[in-house]
């Protein structure tokens, strides 16, 4: 598993849809957390390196599946543990698929737009 499940197959849509559920859990908690430790949360199930360009991979498809539109990226909540911010790669997908082009954006306010989109009492 892991790096070398494939795009689309079972396990990678598991994986994905796994994913979706921790981060929206740390949202609603209002916290960030590392890639290592989505790895490790993910672990033994789904064996996703936190290196490795798999994980690059589910996080862009997370943000397509969770984030529409103008909804905040989920993967904002997912940080380097050295410097505390998101990859290079948030930052690209930010740009190019999700029209984050506004000079004054930062990742902190798309972080703080997660947390307010899942800390809201869902309407019944």
């Amino acid at each position: 598993m892991g790096d070398h499940m494939k795009y689309g197959e079972a396990a990678y849509v598991a994986t994905r849809d796994a994913m979706v559920e921790v981060l929206r859990g740390w949202a609603r908690e209002g916290r960030t957390d590392t890639y290592k430790k989505l790895s490790e949360t993910l672990a033994p199930e789904h064996r996703v390196h936190y290196h490795g360009s798999m994980m690059s991979r589910l996080l862009a498809d997370v943000c397509r599946q969770d984030s529409t539109g103008p909804d905040p990226m989920l993967s904002a909540l997912v940080v380097n543990g050295t410097n505390r911010k998101p990859s290079g790669q948030f930052f690209e997908l930010a740009v190019t698929e999700f029209h984050r082009r506004d000079p004054n954006w930062t990742w902190e306010q798309e972080r703080d737009a997660v947390f307010a989109r899942y800390r809201r009492p869902a309407s019944l």
